[in-house]
């Protein structure tokens, strides 16, 4: 399938996916594309990115794609921009400034625990994370954090469960060597064996303290920079069991940082339970092998706490990575039961949506195929038809399926389509459909808002949810393909309704129909990427009549030269926002620079591109094009930065084709049209030509006029709208028909007027 899906960081989403039967939907409906009878996945089909939608990163705190692991490394769980705004808050409000700590960065043995404990606070050694070059490695060498961690050792002895005894600043320091060592390894130096058993011993020491478990704020404010030095040491399965102890303890009245505490262990969990058999760089893994009762706590954490749950809530974000223990084989069987009691005792829509999705994501992720052990097998079927229940037809080619849009919303987004159906043509040209495509049908699925789209579109279309949508061109080539862009609304722009990317998307769909052979992956065997994007980006601004201010932004920029562009690709740049920029801003500008100054090498590369030529069109755009036009682009973007780029150029007109002679009115000869062609609704205007032997292809165009001219191709037959054997059935009168190898002799085709009369339109017939 042509799949296309938005670039972009982590994978966030809020999910639920089983509906109790009590609850169940209706059986019945048919699973939709990637999803079989039995609930399992088919292979995963192929996309095209879209722009990524606003909330994306941060409408849920929800992760459901074995792409998050390995996202994040052993870094402060805040940034360190915030630690140092926090410092000087801290200092200003207390009235006692932080000391300079250029003494402290060179202090060693007792000298410098003491110089750590006289900090006036925590916040005044948030700026150690900001050291760079010699005074990190003179700051963080592994003999003074030895030195420090035995002083932590020492001190969590008599720990009183606060930061009276400045238990807080030896931790930070802790935080912030580890923190460095990660990201400047050259500069801080080797951490050996040594290191590792004194920070050991600091953190028994600490977890062995009776007040480390007070239930306290006060508690809490070191606490949680604790878990997050044993995520920094890699020690998470010596210290399961401090996990453990919270999910049995909490009852959802703790305090802030004690709910802090808890959550840290979110990406312990996720670096612990990282997919990759080989990987267990926390012992997360082999921990659970040999005590796996963290799992019943984990568990009971849930049901226990099961009013707490709700999209956001504590519960709900560390409840859903018990699925994720699933990547572990030895605890399947242990797992399963646990889980399918979940997935079941709960709904998968309202507030414990999120639980339950997220737990049935992972059994379709780690357990793939084995759905009857969750009882889930129908859970698309009963699903679907509850989240998007609403139903329109805009014309035979085009239909919406939508979970809340009003009849005025439905009918502004068919009429949006339709018209943009027309102005592609104007943009582009109409030479037919490619030979052999036969997706003449569009289904736009339009969920709420992005929270609704995280949380149930992954269960029924089987895609990844990181994204502003995703289209599925599906296999072109096969008769009864459905492509479909599924999308949502966009809920941050309301009251004003907007279904995210929807202009861009359909551009793809109009793109992979009358422009590139093939599904995606066939084009992607050169990059096509700057224009795939480029193109939609300039017809769904170009039609909505919008300047695309960012992308003009970019060019006063001269980021990029015109013959690099040709080169892009999805996922080239390390920088996620450095790499959709590329993508979509800097596609819009070489797209717009070449239809406007090379229309001609424009229509050279969609040629060959129509035939799936994608060698040839690659190397005309880096050899016979090159480096030539990079100049040009360059005084171009200088012109464009200051007056917007300019408007996007009409196609070229083809050559008048000659009106037909023949007397009768019904018949057409080579290469010749006919005018003013009317019917009234429910008949037909019908026609024939003779062919000769030989004839490679036919095309059957419709244009102008009134109404609503649908184009029927018969063969060796009469075409009617129940016997014919190709069909092009846009809303208005533009239709396009392309017949390979035809047969010879008489041939019939019709304009079917189906509920709506048609007058004036012109009909144009041409074969080689």
């Amino acid at each position: 399938m042509r799949r296309l899906p938005a670039l972009g960081a982590a994978f966030f989403i809020a999910l639920g996916l089983f509906t109790p039967q009590s609850q169940a939907a209706p059986v019945g409906a048919t699973a939709p594309a990637g999803v079989n009878a039995t609930g399992t996945t088919a292979s995963a089909p192929r996309s095209i990115p879209v722009p990524k939608s606003p909330e994306a990163r941060n409408n849920s705190p929800f992760k459901l794609s074995s792409q998050d692991y390995g996202k994040q490394s052993a870094v402060p769980a805040v940034p360190v921009t915030e630690p140092l705004k926090a410092a000087k808050q801290f200092s200003a409000a207390a009235g006692e400034p932080c000391p300079n700590l250029s003494e402290l960065i060179n202090a060693t043995g007792s000298a410098l625990v003491q110089q750590l404990k006289a900090l006036p606070n925590v916040p005044c050694a948030y700026p150690l994370f900001q050291l760079t070059g010699a005074d990190a490695g003179k700051a963080f060498g592994e003999a003074k954090m030895v030195t420090v961690a035995n002083a932590l050792r020492d001190a969590s002895a008599t720990y009183p469960g606060d930061n009276s005894t400045s238990v807080g600043q030896l931790v930070m320091y802790l935080r912030a060597g580890y923190y460095l060592h990660e990201v400047l390894p050259d500069a801080v130096g080797t951490y050996g064996p040594t290191l590792e058993t004194a920070a050991r011993g600091a953190l028994d020491a600490f977890f062995a303290a009776p007040h480390s478990k007070d239930i306290t704020d006060a508690n809490g404010d070191t606490l949680n920079e604790v878990v997050t030095v044993i995520g920094q040491t890699r020690t998470f399965g010596r210290y399961n069991g401090v996990l453990k102890w919270m999910l049995n303890s909490y009852d959802g009245n703790w305090p802030r940082l004690m709910n802090l505490s808890l959550k840290h262990f979110d990406w312990l969990i996720e670096e612990g339970l990282d997919p990759k058999p080989e990987k267990d760089g926390q012992g997360l893994k082999a921990a659970l092998k040999a005590d796996s009762s963290l799992l019943d706590a984990w568990s009971g954490f849930i049901t226990r706490n099961e009013d707490l749950l709700n999209r956001d809530d504590m519960v709900s974000n560390m409840g859903r990575y018990l699925g994720y223990a699933l990547v572990v084989p030895e605890l399947k069987d242990r797992l399963r039961p646990l889980l399918k009691d979940l997935i079941n005792r709960y709904p998968n829509v309202g507030p414990t949506a999120p639980i339950t999705m997220n737990l049935a994501w992972a059994t379709r992720q780690f357990d793939k195929g084995n759905c009857a052990a969750y009882a889930i097998c129908d859970l698309t079927d009963r699903l679907l038809p509850v989240i998007l229940p609403i139903q329109r037809t805009c014309n035979p080619g085009l239909k919406i399926r939508a979970q809340d849009m009003s009849p005025a919303q439905l009918t502004s987004t068919c009429t949006s389509l339709t018209n943009q159906d027309a102005y592609f043509h104007k943009v582009i040209g109409d030479k037919g459909a490619i030979p052999g495509d036969v997706n003449t049908d569009l289904e736009v699925v339009a969920f709420d808002d992005y929270y609704n789209y995280a949380l149930y579109a992954w269960a029924f279309y089987n895609i990844d949810i990181d994204n502003g949508g995703m289209y599925e061109e599906g296999n072109p080539a096969l008769p009864g393909n459905q492509a479909r862009f599924i999308a949502h609304e966009a809920d941050w722009l309301r009251p004003t309704f907007h279904i995210w990317n929807l202009n861009h998307e359909y551009t793809h769909y109009l793109d992979g129909r009358y422009n590139m052979a093939g599904d995606f992956d066939a084009s992607l065997t050169t990059p096509t990427i700057w224009w795939v994007e480029g193109i939609a980006e300039n017809i769904s601004f170009g039609y909505r009549n919008l300047p695309n201010t960012d992308a003009i932004a970019e060019a006063a920029k001269k980021t990029y030269k015109l013959s690099q562009l040709f080169d892009t690709v999805y996922g080239q740049e390390a920088d996620p926002d450095v790499n959709s920029t590329r993508v979509y801003k800097w596609g819009w500008l070489a797209v717009r620079y070449m239809l406007q100054e090379h229309r001609a090498d424009i229509e050279t590369v969609l040629t060959k591109y129509r035939t799936g030529d994608w060698e040839g069109a690659r190397t005309f755009l880096k050899q016979t094009v090159g480096t030539g036009y990079d100049a040009g682009f360059d005084a171009w973007l200088t012109a464009c930065a200051t007056n917007g780029c300019g408007t996007l150029p009409d196609a070229p007109v083809a050559p008048t084709t000659p009106v037909c002679t023949i007397a009768d009115p019904r018949q057409f000869d080579k290469n010749c049209r006919r005018e003013n062609l009317t019917a009234t609704a429910g008949n037909y205007s019908y026609h024939f030509l003779y062919l000769p032997a030989g004839v490679q292809q036919l095309t059957i165009t419709t244009t102008g006029g009134t109404g609503n001219a649908d184009l029927y191709y018969g063969g060796s037959t009469w075409a009617t709208t129940s016997s014919y054997q190709a069909k092009s059935t846009n809303a208005g009168n533009n239709e396009t028909l392309t017949i390979n190898n035809p047969p010879s002799g008489w041939v019939y085709f019709s304009l079917a007027a189906g509920q709506q009369n048609f007058s004036g339109a012109g009909a144009t017939v041409t074969y080689q």
